[in-house]
């Protein structure tokens, strides 16, 4: 029976291979090889970028409504994720690519919420809620695999190989996920009965929940975005720009169990905001220091941290609204969605107006530290109101 629940949860993983770490994080790896070699400038990339981020706002918001056949609906969906990666190896237009990342960005949002959703069920259901951080460890997988993988693809067959090597690891993923999730049976969404008492999503705390989760998104996926193509840009520091994304899928991939176990501890909100500090200080370091060890702690930063915030987040939503979870996390990752379409575009511009991306790290770092501020101002208005949800800043 054990056997089974680690079924599950490896093929959630592999499917967060696939939507997350690769789909959507490959592209930070590529970049540098790809303005290299077509030229384009860094506002560009911010709409590339950017345009992968409204597929999955698109996505996330989808995600809430599909009540049946999610198990189906996910497979499906996640094959026509690996469809897009492949293909932007394969078709050089730029109209083209913007599409392709749209549509990376909608069937990304899709399979995050649904997967999700589909294994915390699961494992809610077999009083197993504690193996959920081990779920998020994927992200960090794949962009371990892509900060990896590409280097050599590209050496080898132009950035337009990586994209096509990815693409064949995803499918290997999503076959594996396919033969390990042949048993589970996922049972339809019912609606919820109406019920005045339960607390709302839009009332209390929740709010400022969620407009500190939005503002985290517009933040941290400046540096998600450009990390390794500012390293890149960095004369002594060039050859390191790949490891980098290495080294921030590495830190990625334990922090989701480390942080969930210390918000089952500890106040999950005053967890967050070391969470969050750690953030924006991995977000600024590079703009004072451009030292290995100070751009190596930057990435290794943003890996424990972001995937950490993601988890934690998710986690504390769906224990504050237990029969909720497929709205609630649909809901705050698609203002987390929104925030991330934001950020590259206005990181792109800064970048391309000053001429360096220190402008645009900066504006990250603040955008970062104005959600942590908004989420305590929303812990101490709503202590004092009746239909507050925070029990345990």
């Amino acid at each position: 029976m054990k056997k089974n629940h680690i079924g599950v949860v490896v093929g959630g993983v592999l499917l967060l291979v696939v939507a997350m770490g690769i789909s959507r994080f490959a592209f930070t790896p590529i970049l540098p090889f790809m303005r290299k070699d077509v030229g384009f400038s860094v506002e560009t990339a911010g709409f590339l970028a950017s345009s992968n981020y409204v597929g999955y706002f698109v996505g996330a918001l989808w995600a809430g409504f599909i009540t049946k056949n999610r198990k189906g609906f996910l497979l499906i969906t996640v094959l026509i994720n690996v469809v897009s990666i492949v293909l932007m190896g394969i078709i050089d237009y730029y109209s083209i690519w913007l599409l392709l990342r749209f549509v990376a960005g909608v069937t990304g949002g899709l399979v995050f919420v649904l997967t999700s959703s589909i294994v915390m069920d699961y494992l809610a259901q077999h009083f197993l809620a504690s193996w959920s951080g081990y779920l998020f460890g994927g992200i960090g997988l794949g962009i371990a695999f892509s900060g990896l993988f590409v280097p050599f693809l590209e050496a080898s067959y132009s950035w337009k190989g990586a994209w096509l090597g990815l693409g064949l690891l995803s499918l290997l993923c999503v076959v594996t996920t396919g033969v390990l999730w042949r048993k589970l049976v996922v049972h339809n969404i019912e609606k919820a009965p109406a019920d005045d008492q339960a607390p709302k999503l839009t009332k209390g705390f929740m709010p400022w929940f969620i407009a500190a989760y939005g503002l985290e998104g517009l933040g941290y996926i400046i540096t998600g975005t450009f990390l390794v193509d500012i390293i890149h840009g960095i004369p002594a520091l060039q050859s390191y720009s790949s490891i980098s994304w290495v080294i921030a899928g590495l830190a990625a991939i334990p922090s989701a169990p480390v942080w969930s176990m210390l918000i089952t501890k500890y106040s999950p909100i005053k967890i967050l905001s070391i969470a969050y500090l750690l953030q924006v200080f991995g977000i600024l370091l590079p703009v004072f220091s451009q030292s290995i060890f100070s751009v190596f702690l930057s990435a290794f930063l943003f890996g424990m941290t972001f995937v950490g915030i993601v988890t934690m987040t998710t986690g504390y939503a769906r224990q504050l609204f237990p029969t909720k979870s497929g709205p609630v996390v649909s809901l705050l990752t698609t203002f987390y969605a929104f925030g991330q379409i934001i950020g590259p575009i206005a990181a792109g511009k800064l970048a391309a107006y000053y001429n360096s991306y220190n402008a645009a790290l900066l504006f990250a770092g603040t955008i970062v530290f104005l959600g942590l501020v908004i989420m305590w101002m929303g812990c101490i208005v709503t202590k004092k109101n009746p239909l507050t949800i925070v029990k345990d800043v």
